[in-house]
This record gives C-alpha cells, sequence and structure tokens, in this order.
C-alpha cells in the first residue's frame, strides 16, 4: 500500500524489519529476565509477599476503597473541568477585548502552576476560610486543584481544535446568516469534538493519576495511599507498587479504549445519511422538468 505519507517498503526493507523486530523482541526478553532475577535475588517473588492480593480483605479493606476514592475525585474534577475548560477556550477565541483578555490571563495564569501547588493551596484556603470538616477538606483540595489546572490545559485544546477547522467552515455558516453564536455551537464545536477527543482523553488519564499527589500530600485516601498503609501491613512494599500500578494501567485502559470506541461512533454518526435517488426517479424528475411541472420527486435531496 502507498500513499503520500507511506511508500511500501521493498525487500531489503522488509529483511531490516525482521531483524529489527527480532533484535527488540529479544531485548525485551533480557530485560524481563534481569527483573526477574533481580526480584528473585531480593527474595520479591516470595508468595507470602504476593498471597494478600488473593484475600478479600485486603481488597475491601485498603485497594478497592482507595480505587473508590481515586474515581471520585477524578470523576468530579472531569466533571467540572470539561465545561470550564470549553468555556475558557471558547472566550479566549471572542471578538471582544474585554472577553478574551481576562480569558487567556486566567488560562496562562493556573497552566503555569503545577498542579501539587494548587492542591496544597486549596487545602490551606479550605482550612482557615472554608466551611468544610477535616474529613472532607482533602478530597475537595485535590479535585480544586486538578480542576484548576486541568480546565485551563483544556481549554488551550478546545482553542486548538477549533483553530485547526477549515476557515471556509466559519465564512459558509456567515454566508446563511448564522450568527457567530450559532456558528460556534452547531458548524464549529461538533467538528472540533472529533478532533480533539484524543487530546482530551489523554488529559483525563493524567488527572486521573495526578489524583495519588493528593494523597502523598494532603492525606487524601486514594490508591496509591490506601497502597502504603496495605504494604505497612503486610510488608510487601514491591509487590505492592506493582499492584497498584496494574490497576492504574487497566484503569486508563479501560478510559482509552471506550474513548476509541466514542470518537468512532461519533466518525461514523457523521456521515452523509441523505437519500440516494434511482435510475427511475431520475427519470421522472427529468420527465417533468421537460414537460413543464416538476415532478413530485424534484425536491428531494440527491446528497
Amino acid at each position: 500500500m502507498t500513499s503520500v505519507l507511506y511508500d511500501t517498503p521493498g525487500p531489503r526493507a522488509r529483511q531490516r524489519n525482521v531483524v529489527f523486530s527480532i533484535v527488540f523482541v529479544v531485548l525485551l526478553a533480557l530485560l524481563g529476565w534481569w527483573i526477574w532475577r533481580a526480584m528473585d535475588d531480593k527474595g520479591q517473588l516470595k508468595w507470602s509477599l504476593w498471597e494478600p492480593f488473593t484475600s478479600s480483605e485486603a481488597w475491601t479493606t485498603y485497594l478497592l476503597p482507595g480505587l473508590g476514592n481515586t474515581l471520585k475525585a477524578a470523576a468530579l474534577a472531569m466533571v467540572i473541568a470539561l465545561p470550564v475548560g470549553a468555556f475558557f477556550g471558547i472566550a479566549r477565541l471572542s471578538d471582544h477585548r474585554w472577553v478574551r483578555v481576562p480569558a487567556g490571563v486566567v488560562v496562562e495564569f493556573f497552566r503555569s502552576i503545577p498542579v501539587l501547588l494548587l492542591m496544597l493551596f486549596a487545602n490551606e484556603v479550605y482550612a482557615r476560610y472554608g466551611n468544610v470538616g477535616s474529613a472532607e477538606r482533602p478530597l475537595y483540595a485535590v479535585v480544586t486543584g486538578l480542576v484548576l489546572y486541568n480546565a485551563s490545559v483544556l481549554a488551550e485544546i478546545v482553542r486548538a481544535g477549533i483553530l485547526a477547522l477549515p476557515r471556509g467552515q466559519t465564512e459558509a455558516a456567515y454566508a446563511i446568516g448564522l450568527r457567530k453564536g450559532q456558528t460556534m455551537t452547531t458548524i464549529l464545536l461538533p467538528q472540533a469534538v472529533t478532533a480533539m477527543l484524543p487530546a482530551i482523553v489523554s488529559q483525563l488519564v493524567v488527572i486521573v493519576k495526578d489524583t495519588a499527589l493528593g494523597g502523598v500530600m494532603i492525606g487524601y485516601t486514594e490508591l496509591l495511599n490506601a497502597r502504603s498503609t496495605f504494604a505497612a501491613n503486610y510488608a510487601n512494599v514491591i509487590p505492592s507498587f506493582i499492584g497498584v500500578a496494574i490497576i492504574y494501567i487497566v484503569v486508563n485502559f479501560l478510559l482509552t479504549s471506550f474513548a476509541s470506541w466514542l470518537e468512532g461512533r461519533l466518525r461514523r454518526s457523521k456521515r452523509s445519511t441523505g437519500a440516494v435517488l434511482g435510475a427511475e426517479d431520475v427519470d421522472d424528475i427529468n420527465a417533468g422538468e421537460v414537460g413543464g411541472a416538476p415532478a413530485a420527486g424534484a425536491g428531494r435531496s440527491t446528497v
């Protein structure tokens, strides 16, 4: 298969690709073997260290509650950050300077601050001035930090996605009499969402992982924080890290898989669904035009 961006490899290129693939597999196997030997030498492969993962008590007491808190904080941050980010992204495209400039200042300000600093600052604000209990304060601080940072990043994703569309889309909308607000909501945003979806999903994965910062610094009992208690009770530090890493991989894989399915569904839904006229319909239309009276089907779209 040959295209503008890809040429079909010749015989020598195919042989070279096969050699590179074999070398990569061999190196990967050697790396896996070295890790296995190193863990075995340190006694990290003993069944007593991995057995807690097979007990229901470890999951119901430590891992599942921690995972639930991780998903809770991530879900709240996603639900809030997505519309806020879309609002500021669209505001940065406004023709009015008094809207565009403040939105740009807000986005650039929070995008430049580390998310951990935002969490710590929010925690102090809630502790000193907020009417929030000590039990709920870590959750509020984590969600606030995630929303402030990720909404600013999502705003840039939205702005870039809209600007990436051909300018002819906007000009055609104005030509048929649509206002700017109508053009944005009915023409530009529906097309930009599909193009922006991979970048948005990448940022949502970042939100899931960044919840761990709250567990380390402000005591929020998410998955990584629950791992420390789990490892202390069962004395299996390295296996606990590996187990939690696998849980994160599974969660993020499910999230990206759902996003890929949603992207494909959106692309399929945008395909043309207009009626296609057959030969008899075309003959009827032509006969009606020749006779001076348009046929009944002449008003139908052929798109």
